[in-house]
């Protein structure tokens, strides 16, 4: 079955002054993404998400659909290798590669509708219904002092057993976060902390150190995503997991992660690293590599769906019926309209996990009238 057409769609979803919130190196003022609607020759759709400035995204439209349209469905990864292979001045590292990434998951979603399957069981099977998560949220904001610990009370009156907050600020300010954070969650929660790669190599071994006591189950981000070297000196000194990837693109840049053990954790973003496509690549190096792989989900619905399919179809080797840490998706707490509100049916947690959306691709329904509200002419 034939795709006939690529179209981009950009959105965002500015948030009212005074609510930003962010990371220790910005903080933003709204939401956007790029989403992506494939559509085959008897007029079946997929819809795919593409990670980054959508002004950006929307150049590559043509340029990449010369290659995908016209070509099967069931096909078309070997179309993204010839991209890549005929285009590689323009490396791997940009929007073009975020582009591929919702072309992928809208060619994964339309393949499902056509056999009647959904995602998961195309690209490895099934193996669980929903999928634990953790809450991402702590976020830095306009008014730091004031804002956190409401943050983290909601966190634990909603009985997450697992979440996420930013530090990154400075050692002493990680340090006050996270004791903060540990008293209102309780010692069962597992906590883990994301520095955005703010830190040199010095400055995230203060930090570390100063985390020590509160136990926390990650630190994700501590250097920039260049310094590979530095995460491997890193992670060889400290006991705490080290967490990267979501700024990485294609199997590439993780195999130089993981052949310098640089990281206990991957983080691919199926929106940028190149979708299912790539994504099943990084988790086969992980699962070769002997690290786990917790993917990045920080944009719109369906990417998160994408995220929960994957997980879904992750093996738990070297693991068999017991599994001491299962596989944790990111579920974004932030103020957000693109994932909340463009489905027909949103995804939402259910207790500490989140079902797989059933029927056939990814198994949600677009609202194009929501779209239309956040689509950027």
């Amino acid at each position: 079955m034939k795709v006939t057409s690529v179209q981009c769609i950009a959105l965002t979803a500015p948030l009212s002054e005074g609510k930003a919130y962010g990371m220790s190196k910005s903080l933003s003022g709204g939401r956007q993404s790029t989403l992506v609607r494939l559509t085959l020759e008897d007029g079946t759709e997929g819809w795919g998400e593409a990670w980054g400035m959508p002004e950006v995204n929307l150049v590559y439209e043509r340029f990449l659909a010369a290659y995908i349209v016209g070509t099967d469905v069931f096909d078309i990864e070997h179309v993204f290798g010839r991209i890549l292979a005929r285009h590689y001045h323009f490396g791997i590292q940009n929007q073009m590669m975020a582009m591929i990434s919702g072309i992928d998951i809208a060619a994964k979603d339309a393949a499902g509708k056509l056999l009647g399957l959904p995602v998961s069981r195309l690209i490895g099977g099934k193996r669980v219904d929903a999928v634990p998560f953790y809450a991402s949220g702590g976020y830095l904001t306009e008014t730091p002092d004031a804002d956190f610990a409401p943050q983290i009370e909601a966190m634990a009156e909603a009985g997450y057993a697992a979440v996420k907050i930013k530090i990154g600020v400075s050692p002493a300010s990680d340090e006050t976060r996270v004791a903060t954070a540990r008293r209102i969650l309780g010692d069962d929660v597992e906590l883990l902390v994301d520095i955005n790669t703010n830190y040199t190599h010095d400055i995230a071994l203060e930090s570390i150190a100063r985390l020590a006591p509160y136990r926390v189950g990650w630190v994700e981000e501590p250097l920039a995503p260049q310094d590979v070297a530095g995460l491997s000196r890193l992670n060889e000194r400290v006991a705490v997991p080290i967490a990267t990837g979501e700024a990485l693109y294609t199997a590439f840049d993780f195999k130089r992660l993981t052949d310098a053990n640089a990281a206990d954790v991957l983080q691919p973003d199926l929106t940028l690293c190149g979708g299912f496509w790539q994504g099943r690549k990084v988790a086969e190096l992980a699962l070769a590599s002997h690290v786990r792989v917790s993917p990045h989900v920080w944009g719109g619905a369906i990417g998160l769906a994408a995220a929960l399919h994957y997980i879904a179809a992750l093996p738990v080797y070297p693991h068999a019926d017991n599994i001491p840490k299962p596989t944790l998706l990111e579920y974004d707490l932030g103020h957000n309209p693109l994932r909340s509100e463009i489905l027909k049916t949103p995804i939402v947690p259910d207790g500490n996990r989140i079902a797989v959306p059933e029927g056939p691709g990814l198994g949600v329904d677009v609202d194009l009238d929501a779209v239309e509200r956040y689509a950027v002419r």
